[in-house]
């Protein structure tokens, strides 16, 4: 059902700083398509894609939230140097480094294995959680007619190591610090209202996309992607929905 449809450009008149005032930005649009470098002034009846999404008085509710990736085990190989510096200083005192240990330092390491090597038992290793999991969800306002597929994840690493002891608490502690990442598509059917997205990072030179009432998604480039998402994180706290979806998901 998804389709992709990507904004045609051309070069116009170039319109310097002097000639924007604070209701005038870059950019008009044809055919529900972009056009590079043009001003125009934005009614104010339009709506802002980053400005809808993350004002709270707006009924929006969430749905498909669904996982693509997800990691959580206490089996994963470590560094030696993490394994041993989670040991207590008592053990540390009765098993100093030696050379042998030292050399092995940056080498990836189980914890069965660094404590055959280091010769205590496997139980007096602090193994971490190892927690990784990224998917998908659907914003969407039904009096806007408005849906918007968003990507999050709690770690941009492979994973992210958390020293608790159980499972349960290991999730919600990776998911304290959540983020959005990634594409994002923008599903539009109201015919009646404009909707457009703004790219403030360039807004003096580059594009103002209006989305055409479409049946389909449509894939929001990658600069407009960046100053949705950088909204989106700055209002996160307010926007109490998104956490609960992805919580009651994961755990």
């Amino acid at each position: 059902m998804d389709s992709t449809t990507l904004p045609t450009q051309s070069t116009t008149a170039i319109v310097t700083d002097n000639d924007i005032s604070n209701d005038v930005v870059l950019g008009s649009t044809i055919d529900g398509n972009v056009v590079k470098n043009q001003a125009s002034v934005i009614d104010s009846n339009t709506l802002v894609l980053a400005d809808v999404l993350t004002d709270a008085t707006i009924n929006w509710r969430i749905h498909n939230c669904k996982v693509s990736e997800s990691v959580l085990t206490q089996d994963l190989p470590m560094q030696f140097l993490y394994h041993y510096d989670s040991l207590k200083n008592v053990i540390k005192q009765a098993h100093p480094l030696t050379p042998e240990l030292l050399s092995q330092f940056n080498i990836l390491m189980t914890a069965s294995e660094v404590a055959t090597l280091i010769g205590i038992d496997k139980d007096l290793l602090v193994s971490p959680w190892h927690v990784k999991m990224a998917g998908s969800l659907v914003v969407f306002s039904e009096a806007l007619q408005l849906a918007v597929r968003l990507h999050w994840t709690n770690t941009g690493k492979k994973t992210q190591q958390i020293y608790t002891q159980h499972k349960a608490d290991a999730i919600v502690a990776a998911f304290e610090e959540w983020h959005f990442f990634s594409r994002v598509d923008v599903l539009y059917k109201n015919s009646h209202k404009t909707l457009i997205s703004i790219d403030e990072e360039n807004i003096d030179n580059d594009t103002i996309i209006t989305f055409a009432a479409s049946s389909d998604y449509q894939y929001l480039p990658a600069t407009h992607a960046l100053t949705v998402i950088a909204q989106l994180e700055a209002h996160k706290s307010e926007l109490p929905w998104f956490t609960a979806a992805i919580l009651e998901r994961v755990e």
